[in-house]
């Protein structure tokens, strides 16, 4: 788990956060239901909805004018920005925002392409999410180039096999895509490293981060990436995709933009009008996951939570894994430990498809996702597209143990056929 790289303090206190996300209260058939959805996207706390009603009911005008309501905009947005910022550990000026991660890959993979020509290659990972996959495979098949694709192996946990990436790349590889963590099977990837090897063979490297950053530090400072793109979303936020982008090259691509826009970055990466009362939960959110640490600045707290969040979510990922190997009939895809892994689960129970499973986990209360959460190329390498995919539990800091056990008690029930 993430939080192994980390000292901590004190443990996360439970019931203190699940007192701050109203969504946890909700009921079903008289019983509080089990968000174990959390990789497709997470709840949010109070003061990230207070941020954004606040900001819409207080009144607010669009950025840039010369009265108070706009001044206050402009506000918001360098506040979301240097939040995120500080949770990449990058500088506020390399931090862009967007509808969702998506359409910001597709911008900068749109300019990118603008400089590759015919003969060059790119690489991305069968591991990752598809929004950092078909971006690529596009501009490349636009701009005329060849799409290389990292593997993993299915028979050791779905690790990538991140030694292999200097065999694929040659003096006209241009990009090396690769994720932080797989959305479905939970295998986290050395990014390092996979910098360090795209590095020094003269590629850029674009970090899917989306799925990593609700459970582990985010450093780009520390893996030296040239981008990085995460959605607010997944860690306690509302629906906004924020990259981040070293300023030179930010500054250098030519954007497809408005011609009153900025010709500077970051402005420049972001299209039309921002969601300005998103940005004010954006900032809400971080400093949501800051309220969990402790230390002198944002920063400092930050790493501090995700040491503590870490820990709490490595128990949850023991206790599940523990229980998952007693369910006679049940499947892990992936790694069976809770070490180098985020507490997301790819499972599948013999004889039961997976859209029952999750129904029947749904009709109990317990929400989990089926199918291939756009997990194209994994589904593909581990033979169960056709399938319906497999059933994903995916667990966060706001998951309890009582949950873990209750989702192994129906999944012990729907493989009985009880």
């Amino acid at each position: 788990m993430p939080g192994g790289e980390y000292r901590h303090r004190m443990p996360i206190d439970i019931d203190a956060v699940r007192a701050q996300f109203p969504a946890l209260r909700r009921t079903q058939n008289g019983r509080q239901v089990a968000y174990l959805d959390g990789p497709g996207g997470t709840q949010v706390p109070d003061r990230v909805i207070e941020a954004i009603a606040g900001l819409l009911r207080d009144g607010a005008s669009n950025h840039g004018g010369p009265f108070v309501t706009s001044h206050e905009t402009d506000a918001v947005t360098e506040r979301a920005r240097s939040a995120v910022a500080a949770l990449f550990n990058a500088s506020p000026a390399e931090i862009a925002f967007g509808q969702n991660m998506t359409s910001l890959t597709f911008a900068v993979s749109r300019a990118l392409a603008n400089t590759w020509t015919s003969g060059d290659n790119l690489v991305v990972t069968r591991l990752d999410h598809d929004g950092n996959v078909w971006p690529w495979v596009r501009a490349a098949e636009e701009a005329g180039v060849e799409v290389r694709y990292l593997d993993f192996d299915p028979d050791k946990g779905c690790r990538l096999a991140v030694e292999t990436l200097g065999e694929l790349m040659d003096k006209r590889t241009r990009l090396v895509a690769v994720t932080h963590a797989s959305n479905a099977v939970g295998t986290i990837v050395d990014v390092a490293a996979v910098v360090e090897t795209a590095h020094a063979g003269g590629a850029l490297t674009y970090v899917d981060a989306v799925h990593y950053s609700p459970h582990g530090l985010v450093d780009v400072a520390a893996t030296g990436t040239d981008f990085l793109v995460a959605s607010a979303y997944k860690f306690f936020g509302p629906h906004t995709g924020c990259l981040y982008g070293r300023y030179e090259i930010l500054d250098e691509l030519d954007a497809y933009k408005l011609r009153p826009a900025p010709v500077k970055p970051p402005g420049k990466w972001e299209t039309g009008t921002q969601s300005f009362e998103s940005l004010a939960g954006v900032a809400a959110a971080v400093d949501y996951l800051a309220s969990l640490g402790t230390g002198d600045g944002l920063r400092e707290q930050i790493v501090s939570a995700m040491g503590e969040i870490g820990d709490h979510e490595s128990k949850l990922a023991r206790r599940f894994l523990k229980g998952l190997n007693l369910l006679d009939g049940a499947t892990l895809h992936g790694m069976p430990f809770a070490t180098g892994r985020t507490p997301t689960f790819a499972i599948s129970l013999d004889g039961v498809p997976p859209a029952e499973v999750a129904k029947a986990l749904g009709d109990e209360g317990i929400f989990v996702w089926d199918g291939d959460y756009y997990a194209v190329e994994v589904m593909d390498r581990l033979g169960v597209a056709d399938r319906g995919g497999l059933v994903r539990v995916g667990f966060v800091h706001y998951n309890t143990t009582e949950e873990v056990d209750r989702v192994l008690h129906a999944l012990a029930s729907i493989g009985s056929g009880a």
